[in-house]
């Protein structure tokens, strides 16, 4: 039997990614045995503390900072967007989110910038990393089938995702990094100004929403998205990947379609 090929250097590093490996310690290998033997050091003469400073910004190229750090500095970039053409680009060259460094590009969104109604999903999937365009796989057919069923298309909605940056194997988005995100998503719904929010899914329904409620119990239900400046009427409903595992709740998602196209025609 021949054995398999020792795995390259790239393929190690891909998988030490998977795993969630994202930094080396040290450049050589420590014999901590060795260290309980060593004489204790010498105490180092007492230094004046310093003085705080101001929370470094992310720059490209450094490592991603602490989460607070990023979230931060997330916030301040987002709020000084003052179009999605400007907010596109902060995301661009922003680093402080690991997401990016394991992702093969930004995904945006797609469709129409002056659109009345945009949907908003969790994070982009093998497809959509490849493509940089929001819902282009399986999941996203159906969601083109859904929206065409109301008379919309990619010309008269706009659709995006709370995470811009496909995670390592399509894993559950961290807390921190969906926070760290959700200041880019929350401006990208200020500068489109949507009269209709549809949250596709339970986290995007949960982060965008503030609720702890699972999609079963939010989805048909209207909530108020407030931009600070506006109030948006939101729905929730089930995202596409769910339904084509679930065929069987079609039938409420076409529910929620109908309601949508109510108040869009009203």
């Amino acid at each position: 039997m021949i054995p398999d090929p020792a795995p390259t250097v790239r393929e190690l590093l891909a998988f030490y990614l998977e795993a969630g490996v994202d930094c080396a310690l040290t450049e050589e290998p420590i014999d901590r045995l060795a260290e309980l033997d060593a004489p204790a050091p010498r105490a180092a003469p007492p230094v004046e503390a310093p003085r705080p400073v101001a929370a470094p910004a992310v720059m490209r190229g450094e490592a991603a900072p602490a989460p607070e750090v990023a979230i931060a500095s997330a916030r301040e970039a987002a709020r000084t967007a003052p179009t999605l053409e400007a907010l596109r680009e902060l995301m661009q060259n922003f680093e402080g989110c690991a997401l990016k460094h394991t992702a093969t590009r930004l995904v945006f969104a797609d469709g129409n910038p002056q659109a009345r109604i945009m949907f908003v999903g969790e994070a982009p999937g093998r497809d959509e990393d490849i493509e940089g365009l929001p819902f282009v796989g399986r999941s996203g057919k159906l969601l083109d089938l859904m929206i065409g069923a109301i008379g919309l298309n990619r010309t008269t909605a706009y659709i995006a995702n709370v995470i811009p940056w496909r995670p390592p194997g399509n894993r559950t988005p961290t807390p921190q990094e969906t926070q760290i995100c959700l200041p880019f998503i929350q401006r990208q719904i200020e500068l489109v100004n949507p009269d209709v929010l549809v949250t596709l899914g339970n986290p995007s329904t949960q982060t965008l929403l503030s609720t702890r409620e699972g999609i079963m119990r939010t989805r048909g239900r209207w909530f108020d998205y407030e931009t600070g400046g506006r109030t948006i009427r939101a729905l929730p409903t089930f995202h596409p990947a769910y339904l084509l595992r679930s065929p069987s709740y079609k039938r409420l998602a076409w529910q929620d379609l109908r309601a949508i196209a109510k108040v869009l025609a009203g």
